[in-house]
């Protein structure tokens, strides 16, 4: 290590401790045992350009062990990223870019929000898989566009999370061979040595999952991480893993201790490790002015390899001019909206049809209009319906299949979607409702990163039938309605499924939840486009205000409107609302809120074979749901829906039940 070396490296050290005793928060003990891996990354390894954090053929890096973020900013500091001294100096602080955890989209040259431990190596996979895919479509001789690597930073932690394996299994099937890891191997977590709960040997496990290994055994030599790092990236037939042991606190009093891990050093102690490292303990922030220097020569390499990729694309863009502009099509990610028009998503059967079958046919309509839909499902592909016809299956063979399969990976899916979003591709995942509080935590974090993920989750509800309570989502629609920047679509017929994935291939700013049936529902006359706006009048009542008002979602929509025509006859006079998004309506101004529900009309009955958990906004107090209340049984379908009350007959009952209550108060 030479001396500036050396300097560059305590820098970040130094740093990162000074972030975190100021802030009285965070975690020194990672970025101090892991600066001199990260420090070899930027400086040496990676192509990336701190003038244009965005250059699109840049190598990828995420820090999946969140919680390091200190030596993270430290870097992206040094490299001239936008952090300033005062950016470190606000770590953790309100509104600050230097947050506790990595926030995409928030800090400059962060390219996935981490913390939940596991989800940024799933994003890794996805990005390394998402580069093999366009590099097989777009490269050509003498002409590699696309052409860079993904690193991903994990820690025990990390690996011992159950999306870990999901993931690394699946890359290495995949044998994404861009894809390198770098695992901070310290053998202590929060509560201590790692040996009582993790003793298998990581490599060995990593061989045997199809990775090429190494291991430094001296987490300080440069030397033997640059030479891992670049025999790494010359394998590209299998992913590589390289472990780096590390010393926690490294340089600190508290090195090795489970105590550096989770919290502020102490003031004494960072300036012995300041006095350690040949930092002055006295000055706080202190970077030498030649440490600066060194990195602004570092920071040349990356903005020259910028310059020299875009001649080559230039001349590309010459001898390929269609190709480039399939390309550039390829980060679009609003589709055209006349192509989207001309697919005819709404020219849908007149015929009963489960939503999920609707679905399969209008996600074969937008693979035409949208070169960048890609995705697939945790081995339930034709079940869910969304095998895309025609466009193979993504796998070593063929790195331009648009169809992934995911295996029964439902954490790990989701995790994978993310980084294909990050990527700038449009992803979809799919699994049976019930399954999808596995992939939550991943489709959460895709809420907070405004990504345009789709999930398709069918088999919504007690329809399931003979599979019983084990496989009938009944909490779930309450869950991911609960998630904030989540919009969940349950639609009533053919015709709403159209409207609903005509929402999720025009939202840029966030993931959709198509929420699908099993069995077959019947096509509503009155179901149009106007589900877009959540909430709609599908049977209107006599007069402009009605007497009673019912509000349903997905396939008990036609069971209501017959009750409401039951109850006419009765001389009750009712309008029904189609509510396939609660979100959506939320989002429509006061006044056509006001229309659809006006809050002088006190008989209210929702109507979902769901907990009826979320209802109670739109009912009132006056109101009363027709829900679930408890788990389903094991039965046919048609029967549960008898059951439990979701019959014209009893949904009828209710409303006179609301109306008869009313009437007394």
């Amino acid at each position: 290590m030479t001396k500036i070396d050396e300097l560059s490296v305590n820098a970040i050290r130094t740093l990162a401790a000074d972030q975190i005793q100021k802030a009285n928060s965070g975690h020194p003990g990672a970025p101090l045992g892991t600066a001199p891996m990260m420090y070899e990354l930027y400086a040496n390894a990676m192509n990336h350009n701190p003038k244009n954090p965005k250059w699109e053929n840049r190598d990828r890096f995420i820090l999946s062990g969140g919680h390091g973020s200190a030596g993270l900013y430290a870097l992206l500091h040094l490299f001239d990223y936008g952090i300033t001294l005062e950016d470190l100096k606000n770590f953790r602080q309100l509104n600050s870019l230097t947050p506790g955890h990595p926030e995409y989209g928030h800090t400059t040259a962060v390219e996935c929000s981490t913390g939940p431990l596991g989800s940024g190596l799933c994003a890794a996979v996805g990005m390394a898989a998402a580069e093999e895919f366009l590099a097989d479509k777009f490269n050509r001789p003498n002409y590699p566009i696309v052409d860079h690597y993904t690193f991903v930073e994990v820690g025990d932690g990390d690996l011992m999370e159950g999306i870990s394996q999901e993931a690394l299994s699946l890359a290495g099937t995949l044998k994404l061979g861009k894809m390198i890891i770098l695992y901070d191997s310290n053998n202590i977590t929060i509560e201590g040595d790692t040996a009582p709960v993790f003793s298998e040997d990581v490599n060995k496990r990593m061989e045997a999952l199809g990775y090429s290994t190494w291991i430094i055994e001296d987490g300080n030599d440069l030397e033997a991480i640059h030479k891992a790092i670049e025999e790494a990236k010359a394998d590209t037939e299998h992913p590589s893993f390289i472990t780096v042991k590390t010393k926690i606190g490294y340089g600190s009093p508290k090195e090795g201790s489970a105590s550096s891990h989770g919290e502020p050093l102490g003031e004494d102690n960072v300036k012995a490790l300041k006095r350690n490292l040949g930092y002055p303990e006295e000055e706080h922030f202190y970077v030498p002015e030649e440490v600066y220097a060194h990195f602004k020569e570092l920071s040349r390499r990356g903005e020259k390899a910028e310059e020299e990729w875009q001649k080559m694309y230039d001349t590309y863009k010459a001898e390929y001019p269609e190709l480039e502009a399939e390309y550039r099509a390829m980060f679009n990610q609003m589709p055209d909206q006349k192509a989207l028009e001309e697919a005819n998503l709404f020219d849908v059967t007149d015929k009963p049809e489960a939503t999920r079958a609707s679905s399969g046919k209008i996600l074969n309509k937008l693979k035409d209009v949208m070169p960048n839909l890609v995705g697939g499902s945790a081995d339930l592909g034709p079940s869910n319906k969304t095998i895309m016809a025609g466009e193979g299956d993504f796998s070593p063979e063929n790195r331009s299949g648009r169809n992934f399969h995911f295996g029964v990976r439902e954490l790990a899916m989701a995790g994978i979607a993310n980084g294909l979003a990050l990527a700038g591709l449009r992803p979809y995942a799919a699994t049976f409702f019930v399954f999808s509080d596995y992939a939550k935590p991943m489709a959460r974090l895709a809420c907070l990163m405004d990504l345009p993920v789709t999930y398709v989750y069918t088999h919504d509800s007690i329809g399931v039938g003979e599979d019983g309570p084990t496989h009938q989502p009944i909490e779930h629609l309450a869950s991911y309605r609960s998630i904030p920047n989540m919009v969940v679509f349950r639609p009533a017929d053919a015709t709403e499924t159209a409207a609903g994935w005509t929402l999720a291939a025009t939202r840029v700013d966030g993931p959709t939840a198509l929420i699908l049936t099993r069995q077959n529902v019947e096509q509503v006359p009155t179901t149009s486009k106007e589900a877009l706006k959540g909430a709609y009048v599908v049977k209107e009542s006599k007069g402009e205000v009605p007497e009673a008002i019912f509000i349903a979602s997905g396939s008990e929509v036609a069971p209501t409107i017959k009750a409401a025509e039951l109850l006419e006859k009765e001389g009750v006079d009712c309008r029904v609302v189609s509510m396939p998004s609660m979100e959506l309506f939320e989002m429509q101004p006061r006044e056509y809120r006001e229309k659809i529900l006006p809050r002088s009309v006190r008989n209210r009955v929702s109507v979902e074979a769901s907990k009826d958990f979320g209802w109670g906004k739109y009912i009132g107090i006056d109101g009363q749901m027709v829900g679930m209340k408890n788990f389903g049984t094991s039965a046919p379908g048609s029967l549960l829906f008898e059951y439990y009350g979701f019959t014209p007959e009893n949904i009828a009952k209710t409303m006179q039940d609301v109306i008869a209550e009313n009437k007394e108060a």
